[in-house]
């Protein structure tokens, strides 16, 4: 069918008020009553012969049906749409009526049918049932399930034709089983076109389980006196709501004289009907129907139970076939390579007749595909749509035209996109699966186009074979999640295949630096060893020298020179050991390079250092300048302020900003003489080496000397 007739068609039906026909069926008689006080306002049928009442006009309710009748509507929830059935009435000529009632707006709609007067019992009921629901469960697919629920039907009614009717995807439909009488034909594996019950009509068999027409050929009787309000009345869930006369015909063309269907609802959507035919009028008792509304509900319940446990099944070997390829995936090797190497078990788990792998520029394929040239362009224009990560088709040209040049061999397709940047696809291919439907009359031809014209239903149901192509087998929705899945697999396992190969490059890297770590303490180690053997000549030398000069001045000269020397010997061999690399904690260096210091020049001395010290991380090469620095304050402070006695000397370090401030001070006799000696001339080079300032001031009594010197890395630890 073409888009725009079938368009078309669906309006015009559409266009049909059936919810508010503003009459009713003759095979019962309704009251409508206001819900302030249930005053009837307006009946239908045949109220005064009935009931025995001429005057019913704004005469209340419970004057034509009783005050027991009555009490029962009013106690029903005021919220519910729908009441239901609420008991008997007997007239005053002996005649027994079921009565049902619900709300309309601000009105109860009554209705009132003869009531069964077979006499069955309920427990006959209750095992006919029972017996039925249990042959349900026994079925072992849906169509053995589909035969039963029409034989039990026609069973249960009496009706000529039983027919079980899906709804498809596209809302047409098809007769999944069928029992009838012998001489008649049949309809069975016919497609009806999704004209014959609009979407309007659905929404009402959804609403209203059971819709029963005893006499298609009847006359409709309207509501009295005539409905003057603005507002129709809604008459969407009543049971003797009148027919649209379009669906009349519909039946007349059928050659139906009566008929019911009972909606078979599966979570909440409609998913077909139970449709009963009679070529004579034929009429259901309301317990009847009831008895078929519960059947109805078992058979949906089984139909349900069918299809999940076929879903279930398709899941199992789905997720048989994830494990495996994810194990596949997981091994040594590329993940191209891998993929390539195992074409045709990802194939088979999608069941496609083909398979392709696009990543890159490289394009692998296995099984029927389309050429090389049309699954590259196909593969762009997946990448363009914004259907997400996994989408399918089983119709393919009519999303992507391009498609009808190889239908024959991707009329179906599903796409697994890994990647929009590489790209990277994964792509199952259906060949093209010709399919001869059976139609139940032409569906192209039958309504009317001319929306002035009266509706005007297909006259002709005689079978009408169409074939279909360029369609595949449709995809699942456990296929579809199955595919879902392995996407996510997949990327997992690149993640995880990176992490490795990331990891494995990280502990090479950490190799190779510790090997380069430990060569360079090899190498610190050695020139420490070569500056302390280095520095001990000299001194040694000096020592030499000054035991054998008879110049007193000479002597204390090479003495002084020696114990700087042994200063400086003491700086490097306390800064450069095995665990110091490129930076240092300049307070634990302060600290023990006093002990040192202390230890050089007498036991006395240690108890005399008064430390305070920040805790700083210091570059390695500024920490030697400024021990050398220290070295040098602490000998002037023995020398100068204590005669070289032991006395009390206060060392600090702090630290602000990118700055550090030493800070040295003693309490002896101050600064003497202005003259720079060799010692200070040393400090004042080693300070401006390091680009700080030194300042000297009067600690009262004493000397009190701030280093202040920017600091490259300071850090508070």
């Amino acid at each position: 069918m073409s888009p725009t007739l079938k368009s078309i068609d669906l309006n015009s039906c559409d266009r049909e008020p059936i919810h508010i026909p503003g009459s009713i069926q003759p095979h019962g008689m309704m009251l409508v009553a206001s819900l302030d006080g249930l005053f009837v306002r307006y009946v239908a049928g045949e109220v005064e012969r009935l009931l025995g009442f001429t005057g019913w006009q704004d005469q209340a309710l419970s004057t034509l049906i009783g005050a027991t009748l009555c009490a029962k509507i009013e106690a029903l929830d005021e919220h519910a749409a729908s009441y239901g059935f609420v008991g008997q009435f007997e007239t005053s000529t002996g005649e027994l009526l079921d009565v049902s009632a619900h709300r309309s707006g601000s009105y109860v709609i009554v209705e009132l049918e003869a009531a069964a007067t077979d006499g069955r019992s309920t427990s006959l009921v209750i095992d006919w049932l029972a017996i039925a629901v249990a042959g349900f469960e026994r079925s072992i697919s849906l169509k053995s399930l589909s035969d039963r629920a029409a034989t039990e039907f026609r069973r249960l009614t009496g009706f000529d034709r039983v027919m079980v009717y899906q709804f498809l995807d596209d809302a047409a439909g098809r007769v999944l089983a069928e029992d009838r009488r012998p001489d008649q034909r049949s309809f069975a594996n016919q497609h009806f076109p999704a004209t014959d019950i609009p979407s309007q009509a659905r929404a009402l068999y959804l609403r209203n389980l059971v819709r029963v027409i005893p006499d298609v050929a009847y006359q409709a009787l309207p509501l009295r006196p005539n409905w003057t309000l603005s507002s129709p009345l809604d008459m969407s869930d009543s049971n003797l709501r009148s027919v649209s006369p379009t669906h009349v015909q519909y039946l007349n063309n059928m050659n139906v004289g009566a008929s019911a269907s009972f909606s078979v609802v599966k979570d909440g959507v409609l998913w077909g009907l139970i449709a009963c035919h009679h070529e004579t009028p034929r009429r259901l008792t309301y317990d009847l129907r009831a008895i078929c509304r519960s059947l109805a509900g078992s058979f949906a319940r089984q139909v349900k139970a069918k299809e999940d446990a076929e879903g279930y099944r398709q899941r199992i070997r789905l997720r048989s076939f994830e494990n495996d390829i994810v194990a596949l995936l997981s091994r040594v090797g590329t993940l191209d390579e891998t993929l390539s190497n195992h074409l045709d078990e990802i194939g088979r788990m999608m069941d496609g007749d083909g398979f392709a792998v696009l990543r890159g520029r490289e394009l692998v394929m296995s099984g029927i595909c389309p050429t090389e040239t049309e699954t590259r362009a196909l593969s762009e224009w997946l990448l363009t749509r914004s259907a997400g990560p996994v989408s399918s088709s089983a119709h393919l040209s009519s999303l992507y035209p391009a498609a009808a040049g190889f239908q024959k061999t991707g009329s179906g397709v599903l796409a697994m996109i890994l990647s929009d940047d590489e790209p990277w696809l994964v792509l199952w291919f259906r060949v093209e699966q010709i399919e001869t439907v059976n139609w139940a009359g032409n569906p192209h031809k039958g309504a009317s186009l001319n929306s002035s014209e009266p509706l005007t239903p297909r006259v002709s149901f005689d079978a009408w074979a169409e074939e279909v192509r360029g369609c595949a087998r449709a995809w699942s929705v456990p296929e579809m999640d199955a595919a879902t899945r392995l996407r996510t697999a997949v990327l997992e396992v690149q993640q995880n295949r990176r992490m490795r190969e990331l990891n494995t490059q990280l502990t090479k890297i950490l190799q190779d630096q510790d090997l380069l770590l430990q060569q360079k303490e090899f190498l610190i180690g050695e020139v420490n060893h070569r500056v302390q053997n280095s520095l001990q000549l000299v001194s040694s030398f000096l020592a030499l020298q000054a035991r054998s000069s008879p110049n007193l001045e000479l002597q204390a000269a090479l003495e002084e020179a020696r114990r700087r020397l042994t200063a400086v010997a003491l700086v490097h061999r306390r800064l450069y050991r095995g665990d110091q690399i490129e930076t240092v904690n300049a307070a634990r260096y302060i600290e023990e390079l006093c002990a040192d210091t202390a230890s050089f020049m007498g036991p006395d001395w240690a108890q005399h250092l008064h430390l305070d010290l920040a805790p700083i991380l210091l570059s390695t090469d500024r920490a030697v300048t400024l021990g050398l620095i220290l070295t040098e304050l602490i000998i002037n402070s023995n020398k100068y302020a204590y005669g070289g006695a032991p006395g009390p000397i206060e060392i600090a370090l702090t630290g602000e900003r990118s700055s550090l401030k030493l800070l040295v001070a003693d309490k002896g006799g101050g600064r003497i003489s202005s003259r720079k000696g060799f010692g200070s001339r040393i400090m004042e080079a080693l300070v401006t080496q390091l680009g700080g300032t030194l300042i000297y001031s009067d600690n009262l009594p004493g000397l009190r000397t701030e280093i202040t010197i920017p600091v490259e890395v300071v850090q508070k630890v």
